[in-house]
């Protein structure tokens, strides 16, 4: 089959690989229709989180099941799924508990991470191919796939952002405890950003404020979201900006940006050598912007490991500071039912449509900002 696979940094290359195979009685075989190019896939293709040479990556996918091993009994062939990006095993505490993103049972790497397992994110978080590709071995079939029923008639770009970009959004509103009449901040307006914004209105937020650098993102935010936006580039100190002109600070602070923020040269520095994540850029913003007893949502990727983080003025200032991976599963047809109801409709952050076979040329024009790109879907 077809694949996009790792090669290196700045390197990503569609290259025939085997196709996969049963492992498992509950395992599951879909041959993908669609997948995406997730931000976090650029942590990979940058260098930022390390991959062996020809791991096939991706984390979006959907697809129709071509292939169940003989303990499946939720799905069958033909079924046509969306696949969490989580992988979860739905019997474990937390699974059980709607926390899937830490799921005990699917990431054996216990000496590398004690944390969930997830498609397409290398070795540390489990070693599953990615959906990137024609094929995809899915375990825990019984649990995992979303079963799109066959009444539905939506085409597949309508539905695909359940397998991350929904959740991940709708999650970070939910964990980040907004409410009616909130002030929120959300740092970044790539796809994740966007319907963030999207939910913190829904969620009955009074004043949501979108933070970029790029600007056709920020016109892209103002036209699909009404929300107020802010050219960080523009600002000495936006976090200040931010304060200042909310009266005091923002209610709830989004990250949506993470470890690529806009890095100052001893982060680049840092982060080539191994000993920084990242850059704290947008950290520093959020804790600038949010108010005393404020909310710091960290929804963005984050490395390992920081230097100078600002441990103390989050203290001080009873800031709660809240992150991680999102739980996808249990969020699924809560979001079908909205996007089937017309509540929202995910393609308004599509841009990009084009062959796996691009998927190179797509990977360059997504981290350059090139062509005025949000969201890119490849389709094998």
């Amino acid at each position: 089959m077809k694949a996009v696979t790792y090669q290196g940094a700045k390197d990503v290359q569609v290259k025939e690989v085997a196709d996969p195979k049963l492992h498992k009685k509950d395992d599951i075989i879909v041959r993908i229709t669609s997948t995406a190019i997730c931000g976090s896939d650029l942590h990979i293709y940058q260098g930022a989180v390390p991959a062996e040479k020809d791991y096939v990556i991706g984390h979006e996918p959907m697809g129709i099941i071509e292939e169940v091993g003989s303990e499946v009994t939720k799905v069958k062939k033909g079924d046509r799924v969306v696949l969490p990006f989580n992988i979860s095993c739905g019997h474990c505490y937390y699974c059980e508990h709607e926390m899937e993103s830490q799921c005990d049972n699917s990431n054996p790497n216990k000496q590398l991470a004690d944390t969930g397992a997830y498609f397409g994110f290398t070795e540390r978080y489990g070693d599953y191919q990615g959906g990137q590709a024609e094929l995809l071995r899915v375990p825990y079939g019984n649990f995992m796939p979303f079963v799109i029923p066959e009444s539905c008639e939506l085409e597949d770009e309508a539905l695909l952002f359940m397998s991350d970009v929904l959740p991940t959004a709708y999650w970070s509103i939910e964990n980040s405890g907004v409410k009616k009449d909130d002030t929120v901040v959300v740092l970044g307006s790539g796809p994740v950003g966007l319907m963030t914004q999207k939910f913190a209105w829904m969620k009955g937020a009074k004043r949501v404020i979108a933070v970029d650098n790029v600007p056709y993102r920020l016109n892209h935010a103002k036209k699909m979201n009404k929300v107020e936006t802010i050219n960080f580039d523009e600002h000495e100190d936006a976090g200040y900006y931010i304060k200042e002109i909310t009266g005091g600070g923002a209610d709830v602070v989004i990250d949506c940006v993470g470890m690529d923020g806009k890095k100052s040269t001893m982060e680049a520095i840092g982060q080539k050598l191994k000993i920084q994540g990242g850059t704290l850029s947008a950290i520093q913003i959020g804790l600038n912007a949010v108010r005393k007893f404020g909310t710091i949502q960290l929804t963005g990727i984050y490395g390992s490991k920081y230097n100078m983080f600002p441990l103390g003025q989050i203290f001080e200032r009873n800031i709660t500071v809240k992150a991680g991976q999102a739980p996808v599963i249990h969020y699924m047809p809560m979001l079908f039912d909205k996007i089937t109801n017309g509540e929202i409709d995910p393609t308004e952050i599509i841009t990009h449509r084009v062959s796996l076979d691009d998927a190179s040329n797509a990977y360059k024009m997504f981290n350059d900002h090139e062509d005025e790109v949000i969201k890119v879907i490849l389709k094998p």
